[in-house]
């Protein structure tokens, strides 16, 4: 009887699998006894870089309070929560640098702040969610309250909801006849250097809400807030369309990033 080539340790004909992340010892088929495998979780976990610095910057905000950071180490506190596993100090110098200042990376949206390394779609979107916690927590400050009391509170509500804005954005917030704010509406948004605004949908508005007064408000995305020619004449042709009607227009703030300016103030109404 013939006998047949022996097979080699690369023949497909050995009873077990050489696949190198499922593979059988071999020297358990030839009855030697295999060395026990060290596992991985067995391992002692390497202690990243970065977290002592973690610890340090908790410790220095909890004794000191946030005087004690600069504004990327104020935003890298709040990436360790959204980014667990990774070193936040790069990421939170980069925003900063791209978009100037702690105000710009929270205005800037979720589609530009992703274009920073390290920065995902789910880190956008919780920025812009802490962003909105924000706004709302200072627009709560107006509720309730005479408006034109609290003037320091208006001008630091409209900063944070429209200062970093790209595109123009036309607001207008409608008060009762204590001028205590009824609502707070976007009316329209445009390019990056204009808003189209009608008077008579404005007015038609302020009579559905009961409103007795109005603050226009608007944005200059090229963060001068020196208003224009077409800004002057559009409030009052506004104002003209209100006054018969019983509805007064207070002001016209325009918002820059730097700073604002107001057609009252300026008086150019």
């Amino acid at each position: 009887m013939a006998k047949g080539p022996v097979p080699q340790s690369g023949d497909s004909e050995l009873p077990f699998d050489m696949d190198e992340d499922i593979a059988v010892d071999e020297r358990a088929f030839f009855g030697q006894p295999a060395k026990a495998a060290i596992s991985k979780a067995a391992l002692p976990a390497k202690e990243e870089h970065y977290h002592g610095h973690r610890e340090r910057l908790r410790s220095r905000f909890r004794e000191h309070g946030d005087t004690a950071l600069a504004d990327y180490e104020i935003l890298e506190l709040l990436l360790f929560r959204l980014i667990p596993r990774r070193d936040t100090k790069p990421i939170a110098k980069a925003l900063i640098d791209r978009f100037g200042s702690l105000a710009g990376v929270f205005g800037a949206p979720a589609a530009l702040l992703q274009e920073v390394k390290g920065v995902g779609e789910a880190v956008a979107l919780d920025l812009k969610l802490i962003s909105s916690l924000s706004h709302r927590a200072l627009k709560s400050e107006l509720r309730g309250k005479q408006v034109l009391s609290s003037w320091s509170s208006v001008i630091q509500y409209c900063h944070a909801a429209m200062a970093h804005e790209t595109r123009e954005q036309f607001r207008i917030l409608f008060l009762d006849k204590r001028n205590a704010l009824i609502a707070d509406e976007v009316q329209g948004r445009g390019t990056v250097d204009h808003t189209p605004v009608y008077p008579r949908e404005v007015v038609k508005r302020a009579l559905e809400l009961s409103a007795t007064a109005l603050i226009l408000v608007h944005n200059h995305p090229s963060g001068d807030p020196t208003p224009s020619r077409a800004d002057i004449e559009m409030t009052k042709m506004i104002i003209d369309a209100a006054k018969p009607l019983g509805i007064s227009v207070h002001d016209h703030i325009i918002i820059g990033k730097d700073g604002q300016a107001s057609l009252k103030g300026l008086r150019l109404i």
